[in-house]
């Protein structure tokens, strides 16, 4: 990924434009499905841009392990995985992948701080996700259709979990990083926030940045992070009125 030739790349044109055509600071195309498994209790497909992310929530139910149960709270479980033809690699991944094991424990934790858990002692909240494919950004596109998922299962949470990322490359300061962009050589930094609190449950950077840098990556990503939450506030406000029509002409 980070190559000579990625490392000579002009990201971002003296006109102020990225590769793909979007402003430092424009999220890539966001198209959200609710409701589109319905085995599940939730679930939510999202595309930003090119990665595309399916997020499956079962529960809560009753905990599958009696040593994890917590009497007071649910415990949230988390699978993530990437399909085979996600990307360009057409590598086996090995079971008990460690940067997906990772991934699981980063997006349990940050629900763990966003559900309700108290309302529902001694149960267990499943979340699944696949990345169908990917294109950079996978971990906040995670977040935001497992949110969405959660909303579609009726789960009790604080707010919206809005999550993008950022980065800087050569001096320049980008939001939604896509997957060249990440082979920038540049910091990755990926949040999710509570917007109405304005709560931090996700910070995640890869790479080093400098100090005097960091500020300015840290508020790209909340910037973008409040913009998600606007997208995906009215993907929910339009699927519970699409169900409400639907019962109405039943």
């Amino acid at each position: 990924l980070n190559s000579p030739q990625m490392s000579r790349l002009e990201f971002v044109s003296p006109e102020g434009l990225r590769l793909d055509g979007r402003k430092v600071h424009e999220l890539r195309r966001v198209d959200i499905k609710i409701g589109t498994v319905e085995s599940a209790d939730g679930s939510a497909y999202i595309e930003q841009g090119n990665t595309k992310v399916l997020a499956v929530v079962y529960g809560p139910h009753e905990s599958v392990s009696r040593s994890k149960m917590e009497h007071n709270n649910a415990i949230i479980n988390c699978e993530y995985s990437l399909a085979t033809f996600s990307t360009s690699e057409r590598r086996k991944r090995a079971k008990g992948d460690r940067r997906a094991t990772d991934t699981e424990q980063i997006i349990s934790q940050t629900f763990e701080a966003a559900v309700l858990t108290e309302l529902y002692p001694k149960a267990q909240i499943d979340i699944y996700i696949q990345v169908l494919q990917s294109d950079g950004g996978n971990v906040a596109a995670a977040v935001n259709a497992a949110t969405l998922a959660l909303i579609n299962a009726g789960i009790a949470m604080k707010d919206y979990v809005c999550a993008c990322t950022a980065s800087c490359i050569n001096g320049k300061v980008i939001m939604d990083v896509n997957y060249m962009e990440e082979g920038g050589r540049g910091p990755i930094l990926t949040m999710a926030v509570l917007p109405q609190s304005q709560s931090i449950v996700l910070t995640h950077l890869v790479s080093r940045v400098h100090r005097d840098q960091y500020a300015a990556v840290e508020t790209a990503a909340i910037d973008g992070c409040r913009a998600i939450q606007g997208i995906l506030r009215e993907a929910a406000r339009a699927h519970t009125t699409r169900l409400a029509g639907i019962v109405q002409a039943s």
